[in-house]
């Protein structure tokens, strides 16, 4: 792409994050502070929302749609543990043909609409073999294996920093709510550690699965980390918690079905959304 093209796909690309801020901004009577992304399997903690507004994505201008059977596509706005909060009942992937950018397009736009703190959540993959499946992991860095990034091409200043700074990517004071709901609830399958994101669809083999723990993480996902930078560039402070539904060892390994992904983080759901509601909760207004 020519320096012209960019600036070009840059300036449509900011187009349609405004009008959808327009759209929003004109039907969401309450206006959220928190944002709650939720992945594969982990799309019920909407229940729990007072006075909520939901919206398909489909009906939202810009919004990408996401071809995921197991990711319902809404929006939905409301109260949750006394605070404004939206919930994003689904995600957009990489692998879906999407970039990063698009992927990221939901979190610039509930930024731009004044959230402050974002709860990424995902399913991943274990790749420490001294966890359990449905373990909840705390994420304390990532590495980012997609060979994109939501912020390549030219730098929409009032939006952020052409550089933002990713030296603690995740906010320590959120990570001490974790931690502290966790002891609340007597959850023992608690951890945290790293997470990789690589782009997917086809699953790790052995050998990848040996490469990517040498390179130092703890569970293995294809989504998150361009929603994590797109909110960090927004400014905002981001926990991200993963469900790790498999734990496979390189040396003993064992098919993955996404069936199997789908359903263990559905039984883990119920800790999960637990864990959330009494973060939220504990938040400072």
């Amino acid at each position: 792409m020519s320096a012209m093209s960019a600036i070009s796909a840059i300036k449509a690309h900011k187009a349609q994050v405004e009008k959808a801020v327009t759209f929003l901004r004109s039907r969401l009577s309450i206006k959220p502070k928190i944002l709650i992304q939720l992945g594969t399997g982990l799309g019920n903690l909407a229940e729990a929302m007072e006075e909520s507004l939901s919206i398909s994505y489909k009906d939202i201008p810009g919004f990408p749609h996401s071809t995921v059977t197991s990711h319902a596509g809404n929006l939905v706005c409301g109260i949750l543990a006394g605070k404004p909060c939206a919930i994003l009942q689904g995600r957009f992937h990489y692998y879906e043909g999407y970039s990063a950018c698009e992927v990221g397009f939901p979190i610039r736009v509930l930024s731009l609409l004044g959230v402050q703190t974002a709860i990424i959540t995902n399913a991943s993959g274990g790749l420490n073999t001294t966890w359990q499946a449905g373990t909840i992991m705390i994420h304390k860095d990532h590495i980012n294996q997609l060979p994109d990034n939501p912020l390549r091409g030219p730098n929409i200043d009032e939006w952020g920093p052409r550089f933002p700074d990713l030296s603690r990517p995740y906010h320590p004071d959120l990570r001490k709510l974790a931690w502290q709901a966790a002891q609340k609830l007597e959850f023992s399958q608690v951890t945290e550690g790293t997470y990789i994101c690589i782009p997917g669809p086809s699953l790790e083999t052995p050998a990848e699965t040996r490469m990517l723990r040498q390179y130092g993480a703890d569970a293995v996902g294809m989504s998150s980390v361009p929603e994590i930078i797109t909110a960090l560039h927004g400014g905002l402070q981001v926990l991200a918690l993963s469900v790790v539904a498999n734990v496979n060892d390189p040396d003993n390994f064992i098919p993955i079905l996404l069936e199997d992904i789908v359903e263990a983080a559905q039984q883990a759901e119920p800790m999960l959304q637990k864990m959330i509601f009494d973060i939220v909760q504990e938040m400072q207004s």
